[in-house]
């Protein structure tokens, strides 16, 4: 007689978030990676977001993942409410085992309630506490959105964190420690290609002089503004350095890029801005082309781009945020400077400048430190556990 298959058998995960695929921010990037990591151990996933430009299908499949997207008509900041989200949401939902959840997010109450109602598993991730700018309505909005938070966690298997630092600090996570588990996010960066890196250094290079380099978007909380005006630190030892800014930079949420045109025409000849790079391949040789990479946040989770940086061998200089700073305390790759403050900024870009060896870590060293494999083989086990938690759950041969 045979023996009886005990192999695990594969998982029906659902995805809900507000962006997804062609969307690039580190946020999508880390859902994307996961779910195809998932999809590539034998797992079905299938991604519920907005359809955020009206080109893209509704319906799609990318790298085994299936992709369901929702009219949303309704903007609120850089969020998006999409009508039939309830009912798209209680339809899928029967049809898989789990749902993970992305956080900060309005829906997050709803798919709470529509979980335990079809009595499927939920594991959420927080990507950031919600901080907006001063003013009695953004006040209430913070604390009606932690509200529907709160509601959530309390039903949720398990809620993800960054990291310890910031799971300490988040005024979202500590009230629910007992049930925060703590992964690293999902790190893939390609070699970067020499040939192609060398090119980019000659055209962005200025008489030798150094290459900074800022990832991300051109927004208040992530401070461009302080690394621009650093250079007036800097150019008292390099005064040929140029910044090389790769992200959106004329945001339609924000009036950042307009507020600091006087600062950027005051230093218009050392800045060169890319706008998005939507290529890993194209990200990699850009970050090997920087000789330091600099993230001047006022507030930051982790910052994925400081990672893909020193694997592609680009040290790191942060602001002292907590979770953002993790990724230079684990590696030594950089320094950390105070929040806010423009001249440490550009001392510490002077000082990774002079002595890059001090800085330098192995590719192999960092992978060790955050493993993409590891990652996703947390999250298939945190998973899992909310499935067969679940009470609809049946395992192979009909067993619960």
């Amino acid at each position: 007689m045979n023996a009886k298959d005990t192999s695990p058998q594969p998982l029906r995960l659902l995805i809900a978030l507000q962006y997804y695929l062609p969307h690039r921010t580190g946020y999508s990037l880390y859902v994307q990676r996961v779910a195809e990591g998932l999809v590539a151990l034998g797992h079905q996933v299938t991604v519920l977001t907005a359809r955020h430009r009206i080109d893209l299908p509704r319906d799609e499949v990318i790298n085994g993942v299936r992709i369901v997207r929702l009219w949303a008509p309704i903007r609120v900041s850089r969020g998006m409410v999409a009508p039939a989200y309830p009912w798209s949401m209680w339809g899928l939902l029967r049809q898989h085992d789990a749902v993970w959840l992305h956080l900060p997010m309005l829906e997050t109450a709803l798919t709470a309630v529509l979980a335990r109602l079809t009595g499927r598993g939920l594991v959420a991730t927080h990507h950031g506490d919600l901080v907006l700018p001063a003013g009695a309505f953004n006040r209430f909005i913070e604390w009606f959105v932690f509200r529907l938070y709160a509601y959530m966690a309390r039903y949720a298997h398990r809620v993800i964190g960054y990291s310890h630092d910031y799971a300490n600090h988040s005024y979202y996570l500590k009230p629910f420690r007992d049930k925060v588990s703590i992964i690293y996010p999902p790190i893939q960066i390609p070699d970067p290609e020499p040939e192609r890196v060398a090119e980019l250094r000659a055209r962005w290079q200025h008489e030798d002089g150094p290459i900074i380099g800022y990832a991300g978007r051109f927004v208040a909380e992530k401070r461009p503004d302080l690394l621009i005006r650093s250079l007036e630190k800097i150019n008292e030892r390099y005064p040929n350095a140029r910044i090389v800014f790769a992200g959106e930079y004329d945001i339609q949420y924000e009036d950042t890029w307009e507020k600091n045109q006087p600062l950027v025409q005051r230093f218009n000849e050392q800045l060169i801005f890319l706008g998005l790079i939507s290529s890993a391949q194209a990200m990699a040789n850009f970050y090997a082309a920087c000789d330091v990479l600099v993230l001047p946040s006022d507030t930051e989770c982790f910052a994925l781009v400081q990672v893909e940086a020193m694997l592609c061998g680009t040290p790191v200089v942060m602001t002292d945020t907590p979770g953002g700073r993790v990724p230079v305390r684990e590696t030594g790759m950089g320094k950390i400077v105070p929040r806010g403050d423009w001249q440490a900024i550009g001392q510490a870009v002077i000082d990774v400048l002079q002595t890059p060896e001090d800085y330098h870590r192995s590719a192999e060293e960092i992978g060790q430190i955050f493993s993409f494999d590891q990652t996703v083989q947390r999250y298939e086990k945190h998973f899992r556990a909310a499935a067969v938690a679940s009470r609809h759950w049946r395992g192979p041969h009909g067993s619960r």
